[in-house]
């Protein structure tokens, strides 16, 4: 009879991604610069460039990059409204377009909250029956029910119950945010996307929403994926960080390791912006962000890095593992552990 070791009996398989996206691409056509308005000449504009990302079930995740970065088009991707120009993009291990297609399973365990909260919401309707609307489309509760589930969620996004009667044009910034979080949970979803959700509010109503977000994730075993350009929000709210940089995710890992010591000197370069309490304001990043029409050659970054030796010209840079929780895509990383 063999005797098996302790270490060969205690064998687990890493668990399965919620969300896999493997060497992901987004091309566009676009007029030709320079071309008149009148020209049929294209070219592609890579808006996703090899982007390679997992996402962990029950983890909370920021994805963060300067305007252009290509966080809204990787959006797009993970919530099936566009398919990608090549690579796969894997819900639980199964395409996305696939599942949104065929069935109702993915759109329900997929929830969104807009950066224009009160642009996703009918005006004519009452908060009550928008939040009632994806009870009813999900067949979740009988419409006895309804009202008494619409008053749970309301009261979980801290809203009176007296709130369904009104309409969005009578509610602030910040209530009308906390609607679109009620109507989005009213799925029961597993999934949770928001899009700049705490953007244009005052830091009181930010604070305040951030609180309930990162509750909600806790409390309901969500998986929160959220958009943001703000280092703050991220670290306060998302336990793993993504930053991106024209099109290609550069670096990844729990969000206090990578804002506390960056890898990638687009990171550090961010890290370096973000305004500190009691501190004169730094010197912003240098250079423009190249055209995606006109990348440099080798690494991206390299035009604006004051870090870059003559191999980044050279060679454009992957990610890959720095650690067992860290990746990046840089030739010479500001750290080696």
């Amino acid at each position: 009879m063999t005797v098996q070791t302790l270490a060969e009996t205690n064998t687990t398989v890493p668990e399965q991604p919620i969300f896999e996206l493997i060497e992901v691409e987004q091309v566009f056509e676009v007029p030709k610069p320079g071309r008149s308005i009148f020209s049929r000449e294209t070219v592609g504009l890579r808006a996703l460039d090899g982007v390679r990302l997992n996402i962990r079930k029950g983890t909370s995740l920021a994805v963060v990059g300067e305007s252009g970065s290509g966080k809204s088009t990787l959006l797009r991707v993970l919530l099936g409204l566009d398919r990608p120009s090549g690579g796969r993009a894997l819900y639980n291990s199964k395409p996305i377009l696939e599942g949104r297609a065929t069935g109702i399973d993915f759109a329900r365990d997929v929830a969104m909250v807009y950066q224009d909260a009160r642009g996703s919401l009918d005006p004519r309707m009452t908060i009550g029956a928008l939040i009632a609307e994806p009870l009813r489309h999900f067949n979740i509760v009988s419409r006895e029910d309804e009202a008494s589930r619409v008053a749970q969620l309301l009261d979980r996004v801290g809203l009176p119950a007296d709130a369904a009667e009104r309409y969005p044009s009578g509610l602030s910034g910040g209530q009308v945010r906390r609607v679109a979080i009620a109507r989005a949970l009213a799925s029961e979803p597993t999934v949770l996307v928001a899009d700049e959700a705490v953007s244009g509010l005052d830091v009181s109503t930010q604070a305040q929403l951030l609180i309930l977000l990162q509750s909600l994730q806790r409390d309901m075993g969500l998986t929160l994926i959220f958009i943001t350009h703000d280092l703050g929000v991220a670290s306060f709210l998302c336990e793993e960080i993504a930053i991106m940089y024209l099109g290609r995710i550069v670096e990844t890992g729990p969000t206090d390791a990578v804002l506390n010591a960056p890898s990638h000197p687009y990171s550090a370069a961010l890290r370096a912006a973000a305004p500190k309490f009691f501190e004169p304001l730094s010197e912003p990043l240098p250079g423009e962000i190249p055209s995606p029409l006109n990348l440099p050659e080798g690494c991206r970054f390299s035009t604006r890095c004051p870090s870059a030796q003559n191999d980044c010209r050279l060679k454009d840079p992957q990610l890959g593992k720095l650690s067992t929780q860290r990746a990046v895509a840089c030739l010479h990383p500001l750290v080696s552990k």
